[in-house]
């Protein structure tokens, strides 16, 4: 009986661990999709970095919630001679459940201009 106990215990806390991991790479494969996504539409010939942004908070606000899209920033950056469009994502990371610490991910989603 007691075995059984401390198994399933240990078991449980294993499962629950797995599952955050999980919704932890979620968060951030979404964050960086949308990231990718404004880039590349802020970086169309007749776009400014600005649309970029919106359309990042836009799309994280409808993926995940707009508590993950309040630190959203653009700039243009050279990538090897090339002007790129960097939009910078800072998000919390989900530590219990879809709460953690407000500066968990900084990530970035770049695309070329396509006016050079």
């Amino acid at each position: 009986m007691v075995d059984f106990v401390l198994v399933s215990a240990l078991v449980s806390v294993l499962f629950l661990a797995v599952l955050q991991v999980g919704l932890a790479l979620y968060v951030r494969n979404t964050i960086i999709s949308c990231a990718s996504e404004g880039a590349r539409f802020g970086a169309r010939a007749d776009a400014d970095p600005r649309v970029g942004v919106a359309r990042t908070r836009k799309l994280i606000e409808a993926s995940l919630s707009a508590r993950f899209a309040q630190d959203v920033t653009a700039e243009v950056v050279d990538a090897a001679g090339v002007q790129a469009l960097a939009v910078r994502v800072r998000a919390p990371l989900p530590v219990l459940g879809p709460f953690g610490p407000d500066s968990g991910f900084d990530l970035v989603g770049r695309a070329f201009l396509e006016r050079q």
